[in-house]
This record gives structure tokens, sequence and C-alpha cells, in this order.
């Protein structure tokens, strides 16, 4: 990473170096199979993500941007080249804009942004996006999980490397059992995540993070049979939030993973659908350009972790605390949190780790909910952290802010953001 800033005033200091944002923006978050995305294409969500980038920096001339980052993790071919022709669709000039897609599981659109901020850190470029797509609808199935590789890896003596694959859901039962998370506790976040989205939602929080999307829908109905003809419909808000979610509804769902398990559909990340895309430059730059007043945070660090693949839900209580050690900074400093919730299990226990259990109950870990309620597009699930971080920061008047996830095979991530 380079040189990095020690200590809260060092971390809150401007210079012209700074990577800074000036656009952090999303499409709604809806359910996979259910929900009024899931007939949409992954690159048609960043399509319209990309465009909207462009639109709220309207002075800055789209031949600026040298390049861009996709996380995507389930689309065919990486979904290089649909992101491409998605990023050439809408405006940009494919002469001077260039594009990759970054596959690192539940944290690739947060790696992609980390990406782009190094390559203006290093000055290989002054103007890029982090972006991310995914249409769990279209793509999650088999390519969620390989079906076909060495077959010395299913029975490699190394177990680390079998547990690659196992099933996120086992993960998550392993966590529980391991530390003490028990059920009870497991679905009173969940609807503790369900409430603060649906109040979050209600007041209208997230309307400046959120870009609509005009799409195709089919209605189908239980059997999965068509009912009517498409229709178009516009999209404006998160559909996975259920405002009623309770204890005694929580209570009756089944384990979903293992029969005596205790994660549920109910007490686990959606699948879900949707994009984002930040816009990031150096500050230099920004105000060579006279778009020092659009600058709207910066990005200042960001770190990546290793943990057992069978337990890969620890992974933000791992990057974490390295990331601040990094830094110079201690929780104290931070003055909010969106920590992935991949599973209760596994956010609770990064909570206790962590030693912010009293920031949860405080609003200051996931205030608006996390993916429990509003969804996990694997893809896009870090960008769309980011300019949630970024918005709740700004309506709060807070400064430092963390986006961290646990990532499948075994690892963690987190990013430091300071809100200007």
């Amino acid at each position: 990473m380079g040189i990095l800033p020690k200590g809260l005033s060092s971390v809150l200091a401007k210079a012209p170096t700074d990577v800074v944002i000036l656009s952090s923006l999303r499409t709604p978050i809806t359910r996979s199979y259910k929900g009024h995305l899931k007939d949409a294409y992954p690159e048609e969500l960043l399509s319209i993500v990309l465009r909207a980038t462009l639109d709220k920096v309207p002075e800055l001339n789209p031949s600026k941007i040298e390049d861009v980052a996709v996380g995507v993790v389930l689309s065919e071919l990486g979904g290089s080249k649909a992101a491409r022709m998605a990023l050439n669709h809408v405006g940009f000039d494919s002469s001077s804009t260039s594009l990759y897609t970054v596959n690192r599981a539940c944290s690739s659109s947060l790696q992609a942004i980390a990406s782009i901020a190094a390559s203006i850190r290093t000055e290989a470029i002054d103007v890029g996006i982090g972006a991310g797509m995914e249409s769990m609808t279209r793509n999650y199935g088999s390519r969620a999980i390989p079906i076909s590789y060495w077959p010395a890896l299913k029975e490699s003596p190394v177990k680390d490397a079998r547990d690659c694959v196992m099933p996120m859901g086992l993960t998550s039962e392993n966590v529980a059992s391991r530390y003490g998370v028990s059920r009870e506790d497991q679905d009173a976040f969940a609807v503790k995540s369900h409430q603060l989205a649906a109040q979050a939602r209600a007041e209208g929080r997230f309307k400046e993070e959120i870009v609509p999307v005009t799409t195709q829908y089919q209605e189908v109905d239980k059997a999965g049979n068509k009912v009517g003809e498409p229709q178009t419909v516009t999209v404006t808000e998160d559909d996975g939030i259920r405002p009623t979610a309770s204890l005694e509804g929580m209570a009756k769902l089944k384990p979903a993973f293992k029969p005596d398990g205790a994660s549920t559909a109910g007490n686990s990340s959606q699948v879900s659908d949707g994009a984002a895309a930040t816009l990031l430059m150096r500050r230099s730059t920004a105000t060579a350009l006279g778009l020092g007043d659009r600058i709207i945070g910066k990005f200042v660090a960001a770190n990546t972790v290793g943990c057992k693949p069978d337990e890969m839900g620890i992974g933000p209580a791992v990057a974490i605390p390295k990331l601040l050690g990094q830094l110079g900074l201690e929780n104290k400093d931070v003055d909010r949190w969106e920590i992935n919730e991949a599973f209760a299990s596994q956010a609770i226990y990064c909570l206790r780790e962590l030693g912010l259990e009293e920031a949860w109950k405080d609003g200051k870990v996931n205030p608006d909910g996390g993916a429990i309620a509003l969804g996990h597009p694997l893809g896009a699930t870090g960008a769309r952290m980011v300019s949630t971080l970024l918005h709740g920061l700004g309506r709060t008047g807070g400064e430092v802010g963390v986006v961290s996830m646990c990532v499948g095979t075994g690892m963690g991530m987190a990013g430091v953001f300071v809100r200007e």
C-alpha cells in the first residue's frame, strides 16, 4: 500500500496526492428470482450506474476517465466482455478508457475500488472508476462452486485446499458452533437488520445513493410459469427488506444448511441482483479540472488477509485490526462501520471479537441495516457498502468510516474512507 498516514490527524489531513471520491452510486438491490431486477442483465445494471456516474459529475469529460475496474463473481467470461460492451454503450470513450474485471468473491468491488486507487496513487492513471455488478438470478447455480476442476484437489491431503469449495452456509455453521453464537442471537440480529433497513428506507435515507433502473420484468407464478406479458418497470428501492420481521417468524424457519444447524434463510444474507460504482481521482486532478467542490470523500487504504476457508466468516475480525493498526487508528476514531452481514453468525462473532457490540447498539455499525435485509449481490456488495457508508457519513456529519467483509475461500478485506 505504500506509505500510509499514521494517526487520526494524518488520516483526516488533505493533500494534493490524496485519492478522492466524487461520486458513489448504486442501483436498488433486489431479490434474485423474485425481485423486479430478476430479468435484468448484470451488464445492464452496470451500464445504468456507469451512465449515472457520468451524469452525477457532468463537468467531467468522459475521456478523462482512464480505467474502470468492475467486481464480478459469477458472469460468463468473468464478465469482462459484457462489461466492456456496457461501458462503450453508455458514452465512455473506447479510445481513452480501458476496463478490467476483478473477482475476489464477496469483496470484488471493494477490491476494484482499491485497485483503481492504487493506480491513481502510483500515478499510472489520474481518474478511474471502481464498480461491481451481479445478477445472481442469472448466474448463481453451478457458477457459485466449480463442478469441473483438477481431480487431485478433491482428494487433497491439505484440508484447507479441500475446504475452499465448502458451501458458505456450512462455514457459517462452523463459526456459530466454534465461537458460541446461538440461534437466538442470530435471529435477533437478523430482525434488527430488517428493522433498521426498513426505517432507513421509510425515511428516504437511500435515495441519494440509489439510481433508478428501468428494465423489463416478467411476472411468474409459484411454479415459474409466465403470467401475462413482460412489463417495463422502474425500480427505485431495495425490495428484500421485511418491515414486519419478528423473532417469532425467524424462529419458525428451518435450518438451511444442516439439519441441526442455526443458520436459516432468515438470518443469512439474501441472494440478490444489483450494481454500484465509485468515481475516484487524485485531489490535484480534481482541483485542476475545477471539480474540487464535487469531492465527497477520500479513499485512505485497504487490505486483505487470509483465514481458514472453513470459517471464512471471521475475516473482518482479522482484516480490520490489521488495517487500523497500519494507520495508527483505534476503534474510537471510526464514526461509522459497514460490516457485511454474510451470515448473522459471523457478523455477531466479528462484532464481539472487534469489541464493537456497544457500537452496534449505539447505531454506529450498519445503522441502515446490512446484507441480511439489503441483500448481497456478490460482485457489487463492496461498492454498494462504500456508497452507503459515504452517504451515511454525509447525513450524520461523521468523518472516518470502515467497510469490511468476509470473503469466500478464507479471507477478509477492509477499507478506510473519509467523508469530506
